[in-house]
């Protein structure tokens, strides 16, 4: 669909974009890790971090859209274009907005969610991190798009049944710990759940394009 040999300067930002949402998976991960086990220093190292790439993230997404108009190739596209760039800005805004929120709630969470807590961050960035080439395919290879956001769905699901074990458990098993405690611990889950869910409408939103790429 787009030129293969000489990658024009707004796909060029739009990749640049993409890998900086991916960076900020990384950050994010690192951040709920490094809060579970109170390394505060390098906790607060991650929320400067993540304020910058979101920052950064904002400013190029400006750029690509601005772009957009002066590019005649992606000129066609460019509807589908600017929706998708704003459903992986919404994932960033959720990356940075929950990294925050723990940083100011200071949510009490028992050691022994922990590793509950870590399988719920890690399947939920997984399906970002699977949205990402599927969304970056569809400049270079459309065609595979369909193959690489089964992945999405797949880590989705996976996200929603751990969300669910990990509250079912504070709610039905967990009983020395305060109501309000119990409530805030699930208000945690569903933030890191929220990536999953953004991941999927991303996956979904793909899969419309590549149809309409084909018409």
């Amino acid at each position: 669909m787009f030129s293969l040999k000489k990658t024009n300067y707004a796909i060029e930002n739009i990749d640049k974009f993409f890998d900086t949402i991916d960076q900020a998976l990384l950050i994010f991960k690192a951040g709920v890790k490094d809060y579970l086990y109170s390394n505060r220093e390098d906790f607060n190292k991650n929320i400067e971090t993540m304020s910058q790439l979101e920052t950064d993230a904002g400013i190029l997404r400006r750029e690509i859209e601005s772009n957009l108009y002066t590019q005649s190739v992606l000129v066609r596209f460019r509807g589908d274009i600017m929706r998708l760039l704003e459903s992986m800005d919404h994932i960033m805004n959720i990356l940075n907005n929950s990294l925050f929120q723990f940083e100011i709630e200071l949510p009490f969470i028992p050691s022994e969610l922990n590793n509950s807590f870590m399988k719920l961050t890690e399947l939920s960035t997984l399906s970002v991190e699977s949205a990402i080439p599927a969304a970056k395919a569809y400049f270079r290879n459309p065609d595979t798009i369909t193959e690489k956001i089964h992945r999405v769905y797949f880590y989705e699901k996976e996200t929603n049944k751990q969300a669910q074990a990990i509250k079912r458990h504070v709610f039905h098993d967990m009983h020395d710990i305060k109501l309000s405690e119990k409530f805030h611990l699930r208000y945690f889950a569903l933030h890191i759940e929220d990536l999953s869910d953004a991941a999927e409408k991303v996956a979904d939103q793909l899969s419309v394009m590549s149809i309409k790429r084909g018409l």
